[in-house]
């Protein structure tokens, strides 16, 4: 045997003994599985203010009171501020009461001199009386008596009114609260001459709140007192109340061609401060039960939507059909199909495969205990 017969006799055998190592290397790589992947997860979340109607609106009093002078004059002392909180009955402005404690004074006169009057006129009367059961005096005569002290004694009627008027209107030079609440305006500052019923201060009582809302008038129609709604304030977004619509006007307004509703707070003591904004949401009958997913959580099988859902047990993910209603900025609507408490895949769901195993991690990649 030569020695280049031999020598491709050990390159042929070289080889094949690489190629056996080279089978063995891609058998064990292939019998090694695959490390999970990681994968967005969340919750459903709830679509009641994704698919309702919503409204802005700003919070006010459900009574709201503008209160002035009864009677025109200077104000001479304003005692309360925007903002504060007065009890029923407590003092708020004075106007000078000066004008009007002098026609209390001329009323007063006025009465008096109409009692001397008619104590004459009484007096005449029976002097009238006598001579006539003496027969020294015609009945015409005494008739003409009676009827002079009947007219002294409507005019002591009409004073002792205009003494009573003059006395209620110095009166009025004192502004009170009707009722508790808090001062929302001022309108008039002290020096300032006022006329009767000028709004000098805005009142909002203590009680009910409510948000008042403008509704275009072609969907007006939609709605009827008493229907439920959730409010929410801008300030305090995620935190939800609840109320109803309480009131729709007649008629809507001549420039904005929309109608005011007015929409209450179910209970009275919810933290809004009057003037927020808060949003009014009108869900639709079956908003309870549908649900919001992202966008990129939604995956196409067969022209129809569908989900990833986690197996909570295994971390596996399985394809699962869902119905969506609606697509809005938030998300997909979902109407049927999910429950809240499931754990669906939210990103990269075109390269998974039913069955996969999967690591979960929040929005933050921070693993997720199912």
């Amino acid at each position: 045997m030569s020695a280049t017969v031999h020598i491709a006799k050990l390159s042929a055998a070289a080889l094949a003994l690489a190629a056996v190592f080279e089978l063995s290397g891609c058998s064990t790589r292939a019998a090694v599985p695959e490390a999970p992947r990681f994968a967005l997860v969340a919750h459903p979340q709830d679509a009641t203010g994704a698919s309702a109607e919503v409204y802005s609106g700003d919070v006010h009093a459900r009574y709201e009171s503008q209160l002035g002078f009864r009677v025109a004059g200077k104000i001479r002392a304003r005692l309360v501020d925007v903002g504060n909180h007065v009890e029923a009955g407590q003092v708020l402005a004075e106007l000078d009461p000066l004008d009007l404690k002098l026609q209390v004074a001329s009323a007063q006169a006025n009465l008096s001199s109409a009692q001397a009057a008619r104590d004459l006129a009484q007096s005449e009367h029976d002097r009238y009386r006598a001579l006539l059961d003496k027969h020294f005096i015609s009945q015409t005569q005494f008739d003409t008596q009676v009827n002079t002290l009947k007219a002294a004694q409507a005019q002591v009627a009409q004073a002792q009114a205009a003494l009573a008027v003059a006395r209620n209107q110095a009166e009025y030079t004192t502004l009170k609260a009707d009722h508790a609440g808090v001062i929302t305006t001022i309108s008039a500052e002290t020096g300032q001459v006022v006329n009767a019923g000028q709004n000098v201060a805005m009142l909002a009582r203590d009680g009910a709140i409510e948000v008042e809302i403008a509704v275009p008038e072609n969907r007006v129609g939609n709605y009827r007192v008493g229907q439920p709604a959730v409010l929410e304030a801008w300030a305090d977004t995620g935190k939800r109340l609840s109320g109803h619509l309480r009131e729709i006007a007649p008629e809507a307004d001549r420039t904005t061609r929309t109608y005011r509703v007015r929409v209450g707070l179910d209970d009275d003591a919810a933290p809004l401060k009057f003037g927020q904004t808060a949003r009014v949401y009108f869900a639709a009958a079956d908003g309870a039960q549908q649900q919001i997913v992202p966008l990129s959580a939604l995956y196409e099988r067969t022209g129809k939507a569908a989900v990833w859902v986690v197996d909570q047990r295994t971390h596996q993910v399985h394809l699962t059909p869902v119905d969506v209603s609606a697509y809005r900025e938030q998300g997909a609507v979902v109407s049927a199909g999910l429950v809240p408490s499931q754990w669906i895949v939210t990103a990269g769901v075109h390269k998974l495969r039913d069955g996969d195993t999967i690591s979960p991690v929040d929005s933050i990649n921070r693993p997720v205990n199912l």
